[in-house]
């Protein structure tokens, strides 16, 4: 389905005084056929403005974009017409797979052949069974506080509520200026007991050297807020939750993690899951004592 936003500069006058101006403002459209005077009304509720006496366009240019979660756009579809379309938000694991740069890579072989089993098993039955050696922290992965804090808790102890079908909101930041995501950016949303899945595009580089540097991540004070706010995980398309550049600090893992907001890691395909009104789900196996695990993650998005 195409979207639509509006690039325009805005003048607020308001009916008690005073007034706003607004100069490159992006605006998400339901359609693309609007007029100024109902883009117009869109900004007031987007912006969640009283008293308004008027509002004034200029510049404005309606382009084919991706929504980015203005509000007041569309109410969000409803999780109860049954299943819909979903989106695989994984990457494959493979023999060799780079993830993190310095982690081992996966290695596959097998420890009972196909041929091997013809000789254990009746005529016309075979088997294969595979031994797979990896870190943790291979593919698109879950850390749970276990990973961080030694009494904290592991893969085992995660309940089933705060993995699947949580709400997902997604933030667009594939045009962001700054490689730190701030707290700013989650002001305009509830975000109590959702899934926060922050799209940045960096994904494109993923299985590349060029993946490894300069990677977006979540700021301190991003991660102080989304704890404050009370979401129930945060995941990223990037190499790190936190910046690998700065040191060997890692706040944001530490504030997420110690507060039992679970960590996801390495996502791919978040441009097909809408801002709002999906759901996400990212299961690891049961492992006691351990911190990290590949997860097949996934969003539902429910049918139109």
């Amino acid at each position: 389905m195409t979207e639509y936003r509006a690039h325009f500069d805005a003048d607020i006058a308001f009916a008690n005084g005073g007034g706003l101006h607004a100069e490159a403002f992006r605006l998400d459209l339901p359609s693309a056929g609007l007029t100024e005077a109902e883009i117009g009304a869109l900004l007031v509720r987007h912006l969640g403005l009283a008293l308004v006496g008027s509002v004034e366009l200029s510049n404005l240019e309606i382009v084919e974009e991706a929504h980015k979660g203005s509000r007041g756009v569309a109410p969000a579809p409803s999780h109860s017409a049954g299943r819909g379309r979903i989106v695989d938000l994984s990457h494959p694991i493979r023999a060799g797979l780079v993830t993190y740069p310095g982690l081992p890579v996966p290695e596959i072989t097998p420890h009972l052949t196909r041929e091997a089993s013809r000789g254990v098993y009746a005529p016309g039955t075979e088997f294969e069974i595979d031994v797979i050696h990896m870190a943790g922290n291979t593919g698109t992965y879950l850390d749970s506080p276990f990973h961080r804090y030694a009494d904290g808790g592991d893969l085992a102890s995660l309940t089933l509520e705060t993995l699947v079908g949580l709400p997902a909101e997604v933030f667009r930041l594939t045009d962001a200026t700054e490689r730190g995501i701030p707290a700013e950016v989650f002001l305009d949303r509830e975000l109590a007991g959702t899934a926060v899945l922050l799209h940045t595009g960096w994904d494109r580089h993923f299985g590349t050297p060029e993946y490894g540097a300069g990677s977006p991540f979540l700021t301190e004070a991003g991660a102080r807020h989304l704890v404050e706010a009370g979401v129930a995980l945060v995941g990223i398309d990037s190499l790190n939750i936190d910046d690998t550049e700065s040191g060997g600090t890692r706040p944001a893992h530490s504030l997420l993690l110690e507060a039992g907001v679970h960590v996801v890691e390495h996502l791919t395909a978040l441009e097909w899951v809408p801002v709002r009104g999906a759901t996400f789900t990212a299961v690891p196996p049961r492992v006691e004592g351990f911190g990290t695990f590949p997860v097949r993650a996934f969003a539902e998005v429910p049918s139109a």
